[in-house]
């Protein structure tokens, strides 16, 4: 081996030999690096005569001792190298100088070695795809060329647009809407009420502002509301009633009857508010109408040709039994019903306690302008908050009447008010009287409440027999009708488990309302109800 005994200090690169304690795995990945050190290290004046001395035992056949050639190599009184025999004491390392440019340097930028730390170290730099469009998400390429395709299939031979009657196929088979959704999309396209829509416009309207990628129920609420207008008012169901009224084979024999087509339009409107718009506010936003079920009933009556097959918000049934108990009610047929009025329904069922509380307008403002009465809608709400006490819209109708200080609770106290009238009502009867404290023990067994003081309306929510509860307290004809479980009608719920209260009672009253009427008919000897004087809605 050929060595340079005369290289001296200045050629040691001492940054090399103070480099920061590196892992096993970072030498074993640079091979570059250790053969690096390892010339450094024979250019050192001492490993220059060890090594030579190493040579010369060798060849004079000794013993070879690196160890004890080191330690011969270093004073006794010194044990350092002679590389640091500079001053009076072992130099500072640079990583500890925390004022030297040295350090500095090291501090401010990376090792010129490439230490393979600083790869690991780097963050994953992951991309997000856009997940937010401003004015709606684009539709993915093959979905837009597919629809174009349909577009121009169906504009072909109408270069010039589509009238409305044409237009429907557009709005069945390219928009997948229910087809009574026709004229009002129409007339959201054809702005300018031109009487045409071109392929351009609906182009336009549907693939540009991203119609095509929405959801069913978004698609519905953009095409129904008005400008500027960030929910859905009554009014703007309007048109889609009208034009189902006009096209559903099931209310073809309405067209004779106009006024009735109006009242049947408004009790279905007054229905979805019922029990979508859970704020109460006659303001239907969007989140209400896709956390409700009217888009899937929209369909159903789209696909279905008997009306009443379609129990949710559309039956012509319901409709009937709705504006026939309403008229009965209406003794002096001017639209308006009093307290005197509303105390007559169910046969006398409810109490005037209960009554009062209704027309003070705790549960629900009414919408007929008129001190003291209530108008059809309210009679709508009261109605099928009576007949299904199991809906969360008529819960809150009646936890509100009960709540006599309305702080959110139900008292023993509260209750013990209503359940006074049942009492004596009961006792009028001669019906054997059940005392309050055994009431309210059966009302706390029934509900099960987190706090057995008082009822909220969470725990009324929790219960499957939270209605009979109401009606123990202020509707003596359903609570016997509770205490005798009356086999019939268990006998019903069992058969068909997935229909509401309201559903059962609408079909009971419907029979017996037809059968009347048909005795009616048979009396007068005339098969046309609306020939008769006698005063019927029908």
């Amino acid at each position: 081996m050929d060595l340079d005994v005369t290289k001296d200090m200045t050629s040691v690169d001492v940054d090399l030999l103070q480099l920061p304690d590196l892992p096993p795995f970072a030498l074993d990945s640079t091979p570059s690096l250790v053969d690096d050190l390892f010339s450094q290290w024979l250019s050192l004046p001492d490993t220059n005569r060890l090594v030579k001395t190493l040579i010369s035992d060798g060849k004079a056949g000794a013993a070879q001792n690196a160890g004890a050639s080191v330690n011969a190599t270093a004073s006794p009184t010194n044990p350092l190298p002679s590389m640091f025999k500079t001053g009076n004491a072992p130099p500072l390392s640079p990583r500890s100088m925390s004022g030297s440019p040295r350090f500095m340097k090291q501090r401010a930028g990376p090792s010129s070695l490439g230490s393979p730390l600083k790869i690991i170290n780097e963050p994953v730099h992951e991309v997000i795809p856009k997940f937010y469009f401003k004015d709606g998400q684009p539709p993915p390429k093959e979905l837009k060329e597919q629809c174009l395709c349909m577009i121009d299939q169906v504009f072909q031979d109408h270069m010039e647009g589509l009238r409305v009657d044409e237009f429907k196929t557009v709005t069945k088979e390219i928009c997948k809407l229910p087809s009574f959704f026709n004229e009002v999309l129409f007339r959201r396209i054809d702005v300018d009420s031109t009487g045409i829509v071109t392929r351009d416009s609906f182009v336009n309207y549907w693939v540009t502002n991203h119609m095509l990628t929405m959801d069913t129920a978004t698609q519905i609420f953009n095409i129904l509301i008005q400008p500027n207008c960030n929910y859905l008012t009554q009014s703007d169901f309007k048109p889609v009633l009208r034009e189902l009224l006009t096209t559903h084979p099931g209310l073809e024999f309405l067209q004779n009857t106009p006024e009735f087509q109006e009242r049947y339009a408004e009790t279905v409107i007054y229905r979805i508010f019922y029990y979508i718009n859970r704020a109460g506010n006659g303001h239907l936003t969007l989140r209400e109408l896709k956390r409700g079920d009217l888009i899937s009933a929209m369909r159903h009556v789209d696909e279905e040709e008997d009306i009443n097959k379609v129990l949710r918000f559309f039956c012509y049934e319901h409709f009937y039994v709705i504006y026939c108990k309403f008229w009965e009610l209406d003794t002096d047929h001017d639209f308006l019903i009093d307290k005197e009025n509303l105390i007559r329904y169910g046969n006398h069922g409810l109490t005037y306690r209960i009554v009062d509380r209704i027309f003070s307008q705790v549960p629900r403002k009414f919408t007929s302008k008129v001190e003291g009465k209530m108008g059809y809608e309210d009679f709508v709400y009261f109605m099928l908050s009576e007949e299904d006490k199991s809906s969360e819209p008529s819960l809150e109708y009646w936890f509100k009447c009960i709540d006599l200080d309305g702080n959110g609770v139900i008292t023993p106290n509260e209750m013990r008010f209503f359940y006074e009238e049942q009492l004596h009502r009961m006792e009028c009867m001669a019906q054997e009287p059940v005392l309050f404290e055994d009431i309210l023990c059966q009302i706390i067994d029934m509900i099960g409440p987190e706090n057995q003081t008082y009822v909220t309306l969470q725990d009324l929510k929790g219960c499957r027999l939270s209605g009979s509860v109401f009606n123990i307290l202020f509707n003596l004809n359903k609570f016997i009708a509770f205490e005798s479980r009356d086999p019939f009608l268990i006998r019903q719920e069992r058969e068909n488990p997935n229909l509401t209260e309201w559903d059962r009672f609408a079909h009971r009253e419907y029979i017996r309302l037809s059968m009347e009427e048909d005795c009616d008919d048979a009396s007068n000897g005339s098969g046309d109800v609306w020939d008769e004087p006698h005063e019927s809605p029908f």
